[in-house]
């Protein structure tokens, strides 16, 4: 065999997983975060609007739901805001059952784990303590690591780069429409949960290939689902 050519048994598969909602009970604490960062600059904004955006980059949130004719010169400051706020709820944030224990299922499987996130640096290290799977976790990103946050798909192919993935071998899981829409622009599969407030209708119709009730519904149907056969092939 030439120098350089690489085996099919040498190919590196992987899961990158989305953590706000997928892995971390997160979503309804950022949707009252951002409602009172809206508050306090004079945007009355309804909860509901604010929770199917959700799963967007800060920036992205913003204007989707603030409009063109906002002034932009609050975005930045709403972005902190919202920070700060939901940094109040970090405390009381628990792990969704069963996150840790199918991050290690995968990684023993011989999987790539690797945490896409677009959150901060901090935030991302609270969820890695709260999910307390350290061991199985290869690489994880965070708002650093991309110029454009989700629905871009610029986060994710941060991801694919920290782990040595390549989108063909890959899964991705995420709670939200615009994390199904980022994968798709990348030629990622992505599997669906419904855990962070999106429904399996709205998911598959995002293009999501599967949809679950959760992680620890994704945990039980290991051995015949999506993730065994990417981790078998």
């Amino acid at each position: 065999m030439a120098e350089g050519t690489s085996t099919a048994a040498d190919t590196r598969h992987g899961v990158l997983f989305d953590v706000d909602g997928t892995l971390v009970d997160s979503n309804y604490q950022h949707t009252m975060a951002w409602w009172q960062a809206f508050r306090r600059f004079g945007h009355d904004v309804p909860l509901a609007e604010i929770h199917r955006a959700i799963g967007m980059g800060g920036d992205k949130l913003v204007a989707h739901l603030l409009g063109d004719d906002r002034d932009t010169g609050q975005d930045a400051d709403l972005d902190a805001t919202h920070s700060a706020l939901f940094s109040s709820y970090w405390p009381g944030l628990r792990a969704f059952e069963g996150a840790g224990d199918l991050l290690r299922r995968c990684a023993d499987h011989g999987l790539t784990v690797v945490l896409a996130s677009s959150s901060s640096q901090q935030e991302v290290a609270v969820s890695r303590g709260i999910i307390g799977a350290d061991d199985a976790i290869s690489a994880a990103t965070s708002s650093s690591d991309a110029e454009n946050s989700k629905p871009s798909p610029d986060i994710l192919a941060a991801a694919l780069e920290a782990g040595g993935l390549d989108a063909a071998n890959t899964v991705f899981v995420g709670d939200s429409i615009w994390d199904v829409k980022a994968a798709a622009a990348l030629g990622i599969p992505s599997v669906g949960l419904a855990s962070g407030g999106t429904s399996e209708a709205e998911l598959r119709e995002a293009g999501a290939v599967e949809v679950y009730k959760d992680i620890s519904a994704l945990l039980d149907a290991f051995e015949d689902g999506p993730l065994r056969r990417l981790a078998a092939s």
